[in-house]
């Protein structure tokens, strides 16, 4: 059954606080955004200014030009995932390497137009695909179905690799999204701007 993770995108403490304590509260697993304004148009808050909660499953997406340059960082936090983009800069063997010896998982992230060959030959180190659907940085963005078939490619080439969706998920398409492969439901929009942020998780999970 595939996972619903909230979503915690936020550009100052202020916001990443209130986010985060929205979803802490039900949620097993969340998922955190981190831009660099470099990769992206638009800066997050700081991975050296940021906590984990406790007791919550916290994968990392870092839209970085340059994650290993924040290795540091990651390995103080020891989230259970850290996700960096295929169309990032920087040594992937090295950085994954280094996260795989402190026992935490690494994750790409392909945008809408890259290819599963640009990651084929180094699937034996990834534990985790995303496949992006939405806008860099910001919550929102539209779910393009035909990116499923990069799940079917996925799964024929590493059967038991975990894939993560990001863009677009609310009630009308997270089952079809599910059935598609897709293991891990990362919600925004759809979840942190509801009048009820639970309710809106618990619709989700029961429609998986």
């Amino acid at each position: 059954m595939a996972v619903v993770c909230p979503t915690v995108t936020a550009e100052d403490l202020h916001e990443y606080r209130r986010q985060l304590e929205v979803v802490s509260s039900f949620a097993e697993r969340i998922h955190l955004d981190f831009m660099d304004g470099l990769f992206t148009s638009n800066k997050s808050v700081e991975l050296k200014d940021i906590w984990l909660p406790d007791n919550i499953t916290v994968d990392l997406h870092l839209m970085y030009m340059r994650p290993d340059l924040y290795l540091e960082n990651i390995l103080k936090l020891k989230p259970k995932l850290v996700i960096v983009h295929a169309e990032a800069e920087g040594n992937y063997a090295k950085f994954a390497s280094s996260l795989h010896e402190a026992d935490i998982k690494v994750g790409v992230c392909l945008l809408q137009d890259t290819s599963v060959n640009t990651i084929k030959d180094n699937l034996g180190n990834i534990d985790h695909v995303l496949l992006f659907s939405g806008d860099l940085g910001h919550f929102g963005g539209h779910v393009d179905l035909s990116i499923l078939e990069k799940a079917k490619q996925l799964k024929e080439l590493k059967p038991n690799i975990e894939l993560g969706w990001d863009g677009g998920i609310n009630d009308t398409n997270a089952l079809q999204l599910a059935k598609g492969g897709i293991d891990v439901l990362n919600v925004g929009g759809f979840i942190q701007q509801a009048e009820d942020s639970k309710s809106r998780f618990d619709l989700l999970k029961s429609l998986l």
